[in-house]
């Protein structure tokens, strides 16, 4: 499922750099295809050079540069994940017509067709069925309606981004939610469940975690659920009486000296997601078979353990690097196992740029 939103069109390469710009970290993959395979060949999880505050372009760009240099400076072209405070993804029924069409549509009647007004953002689209694409829109009748994938970005933001990757030499071809950034990474590790299953993905965020629920490759429910690995960090901080850092490494390290102060902090992001489950469940009348889930403080075996008895569905954390060929400098290819499902979003993003 390889939906680039707001892209420039780029003609498809044969590589791919996808940064996930993320609120605290960044992540970065480079990935190079050969025929239908996929390889991964470096990554990198850096600090972001400032938290809770949108970045100068300039910043931005040193930034962008340090990920390129960090790399091994084998591209100029990037692909952008932006998060969810910057984009929105969204399924809605729409008039069949051209694509370039359908982006004016919702550009001036986003209150009608997204339900909020959204004046200073672009879109992009993409029909789900990819034959309707290839039918003439101006042969169908103008009742016709179809189900259309909006992706939508606040247009600051991408001047922001355009801008600093200018400044730093480089092109960025493509623009994209991170929203669908495990929707995309999942097809590529696990297509016989994508094809065939209804589960749900979580991803765990810093700031947001989002869940998206597919029913044989169809995404179902998409939603933005504000609990992150930031006020798990913070609500331990706290009930500790330490640091954050200090926090955030007893988290992920030994959360199982603190499960009694972290499992309270964690069962609203439980109740959450067993909401959104039960909607699908009751509106579809399918059950969801296993709740995959992904992001960094997903890692921590007590948060993993604890969502899995609040959903009352089983979880697994699985790998976006499932299928990939890894040809990695040696100091990452002993990390990969325990860094991988911080890069769903980055390798999702990537996948969508092939």
């Amino acid at each position: 499922m390889g939906v680039p939103f707001i892209s420039s069109h780029a003609r498809k390469r044969d590589h791919v750099l996808a940064i996930d710009l993320g609120a605290r970290t960044t992540k970065a993959v480079f990935v190079q295809r050969r025929g239908d395979q996929l390889t991964l060949a470096n990554y990198t999880v850096i600090d972001s050079p400032v938290f809770e505050k949108a970045l100068a372009a300039e910043v931005l760009a040193e930034h962008l540069k340090e990920i390129v240099r960090v790399l091994g400076n084998r591209t100029r072209q990037l692909t952008l994940a932006l998060g969810v405070n910057e984009t929105l993804f969204r399924q809605v029924e729409a008039p069949m017509m051209p694509i370039p069409d359908l982006r004016l549509m919702f550009k001036f009647n986003s209150k009608t067709y997204l339900q909020q007004e959204l004046p200073d953002h672009v879109f992009d689209c993409q029909f789900v069925l990819p034959s309707v694409v290839k039918a003439e829109a101006t042969k169908i009748s103008a009742n016709a309606k179809q189900k259309v994938m909006v992706g939508g970005a606040r247009k600051h933001a991408m001047d922001q981004v355009l801008n600093a990757s200018k400044i730093a030499n480089l092109v960025t071809d493509h623009v994209v939610p991170a929203m669908i950034g495990p929707v995309n990474a999942f097809e590529l590790a696990e297509p016989e469940t994508f094809q065939k299953e209804v589960v749900a993905l979580v991803e765990m965020g810093y700031k947001n975690s989002t869940i998206t629920i597919l029913d044989c490759s169809e995404i179902m429910l998409s939603r933005v659920v504000a609990i992150g690995g930031d006020r798990l960090t913070q609500g331990l901080a706290e009930s500790l009486g330490i640091s954050y850092p200090e926090a955030e490494n007893i988290k992920l390290g030994m959360p199982g000296e603190v499960a009694t102060n972290l499992e309270p902090l964690i069962h609203p992001l439980g109740r959450e997601l067993r909401a959104s489950i039960d909607y699908f469940e009751n509106h579809h009348d399918k059950a969801v078979s296993k709740v995959y889930l992904s992001g960094g403080s997903a890692r921590s075996e007590v948060i993993f353990q604890t969502l899995q008895a609040e959903l009352v569905v089983p979880c697994e954390m699985w790998s976006p690097a499932k299928t990939m060929q890894l040809t990695l400098p040696p100091e990452r290819m002993g990390e990969i196992e325990q860094t991988a499902p911080t890069l769903t979003v980055a390798i999702g993003a990537a996948a969508a740029s092939f």
